[in-house]
């Protein structure tokens, strides 16, 4: 699997009709339309917006999987030339050859990394990386050789078999490295390797900062437009052909439609109270964000830098969970959710029987909640109020004794059972994850107030995908909300999730949560 940005989840076909059948009668009579608050964007936004793009693909996952193929396809040309030519004439299996197929296959990854032919840009091209490939693959086999003659190994070795190993090797690398340059220009044509930049200011700076992103050759780097709040002289309405897109208020919602994987500031950074105030709107996104050092005269140690090709830049805040960590989350999703289904399937055909018994209506209920990036995502549970007075957009929050709620909906609510079924959405639809942040309903209130205006920084805790289970949930802050301090101490919990993330902390978390739902479930109604 290839590390992928999803802004729109995909979801099977018969996971979604399954579900969507159960509950199609749940949502007619009770829908309540609703409208989203969305910043008009100006006619080049949405220009860019509306192109489609596609979900992108990380460079470091696909050079692992390279590094791990390469390994496979090595190991096992080896181990078939042993297998198919000398084990036969020794009548007798040995583990001496395998072992040192091994040892050779992982020398030459490590060879091919100092190398560095582990690079998505090399991947493209055919030349260079051949040149480098052959060279490193015959500097292993010159360093075998030369063990292997002074440890006195060297007899006891088939010449046949090394040199067959040697070609045939170096053969089977050369039409891997094809397949993956018709499959790397491939994805680079599909803006799958693009990293989609946004430029802040568009001034002098910003103009430069663009030229010197383009004049470099194989650059992954595509500048969609530039932002700017200033209206005067100094605000240009094209950088280096990167048209203004709108202001800085303008950013959230547009990375919010469409993909947006960088922020780059080019402001100097004697700017520091105008970059602090962009930031504050800003950080709340998915997205890396980083300060362009390309014209400033202040210079630091270069291991302070990370670079844009040979552009510098001061990193300010990272996209959360990405690369290697994202695959392994989306690995322990599938794998534990999977498994947490399969035995969780008796109880929810207990649930389901007695909430279709309790009362009139359909057994799962639809809700609009919150997703990764704001997006909005439908999430099943079991119906715990009565079919007449559901409320799908939750503008009413569930209080204690709420005549709504029917008598084994008080109890699954209490017990949590009536969340059983996110682990469809976990499992098929890919839009919730077993451990993140709760999905709040997306007309959530406090009093009158909804989430976001009650809380500061509230949409980044939607940096990462929402969970079954979550931080602040172990932490006894679920159920009823309603003062300011319970939403507070729920971002403040989620907030420290994201930034301290790990696969640890989810089976933590995990472990944790059938103990939190017997001890701490007095807000829960």
């Amino acid at each position: 699997m290839l590390l992928e940005w999803t802004w729109t989840p995909v979801e099977p076909l018969n996971a979604r009709s399954m579900l969507d059948a159960a509950t199609s009668a749940a949502a007619k009579p009770a829908d309540q339309p609703f409208v989203e608050r969305r910043r008009r964007l100006s006619p080049a936004a949405l220009e860019v917006v509306n192109q489609k793009v596609a979900r992108a693909y990380s460079p470091i996952v696909i050079a692992g999987f390279v590094r791990l193929a390469d390994f496979v396809l090595l190991s096992l040309v080896g181990i078939a030339l042993y297998v198919g030519y000398v084990m036969p004439l020794s009548g007798a299996f040995s583990w001496i050859y395998p072992a040192e197929v091994v040892a050779v296959a992982i020398a030459a990854v490590v060879c091919f990394q100092a190398a560095d032919i582990y690079q998505v840009q090399l991947f493209r091209g055919q030349l260079r990386q051949m040149t480098r490939m052959i060279s490193s693959w015959s500097f292993v086999f010159l360093l075998f050789i030369g063990i292997s003659f002074f440890a006195k190994y060297g007899s006891e070795i088939s010449r046949l078999w090394l040199a067959a190993f040697y070609f045939l090797g170096l053969a089977a690398l050369m039409a891997e490295r094809l397949v993956l340059r018709t499959l790397v220009r491939g994805w680079a044509r599909q803006g799958r390797l693009d990293r989609r930049t946004i430029i802040v200011g568009s001034d002098s700076n910003g103009e430069q900062l663009v030229e010197a992103l383009k004049a470099q050759e194989d650059s992954d780097i595509h500048v969609l437009g530039v932002f700017d709040d200033r209206n005067d002289s100094r605000a240009l309405d094209t950088c280096a052909g990167a048209r203004k897109l709108g202001k800085v208020d303008d950013i959230v919602e547009f990375a919010r439609r469409t993909r947006v994987d960088l922020v780059l500031f080019a402001l100097p950074i004697s700017a520091e109270t105008r970059i602090l105030e962009m930031l504050k709107k800003l950080w709340v996104l998915p997205v890396d964000i980083r300060l362009s050092a390309h014209t400033n005269k202040l210079r630091f140690r270069p291991r302070s830098y990370s670079y844009l090709g040979e552009v510098p830049t001061l990193d300010v805040f990272e996209a959360p969970i990405t690369d290697w960590d994202l695959v392994m989350k989306w690995l322990f999703d599938r794998v534990v959710g999977s498994l947490a289904l399969l035995a969780a399937l008796p109880v929810m055909g207990l649930v389901a029987l007695a909430v279709k018994l309790d009362s009139q209506g359909p057994v799962l209920f639809r809700q609009k909640r919150f997703g990764f990036n704001n997006e909005r995502i439908d999430v099943y549970k079991f119906r715990s109020m009565y079919h007449h007075q559901a409320d799908p957009t939750a503008s009413k929050v569930v209080t204690k004794n709420d005549p709504r709620v029917t008598r084994v909906g008080r109890f699954i609510r209490k017990t949590s059972l009536d969340e059983l079924p996110q682990l469809f959405n976990v499992v098929f639809s890919g839009n919730l994850s077993l451990v993140g942040p709760r999905p709040h309903a997306v007309q959530g209130k406090l009093q009158n107030r909804l989430f976001d205006e009650a809380v500061d920084g509230y949409f980044a805790r939607h940096r990462v995908k929402p969970g079954i289970t979550g931080w602040a949930q172990i932490n006894g802050w679920r159920g009823e909300i309603d003062n300011e301090e319970k939403i507070q101490k729920r971002v403040e919990f989620d907030l420290y999730y994201i930034e301290n993330w790990s696969v640890l902390l989810d089976l933590y978390i995990l472990l944790k949560t059938p103990i939190s739902l017997l001890t701490k479930s007095e807000n829960a109604y």
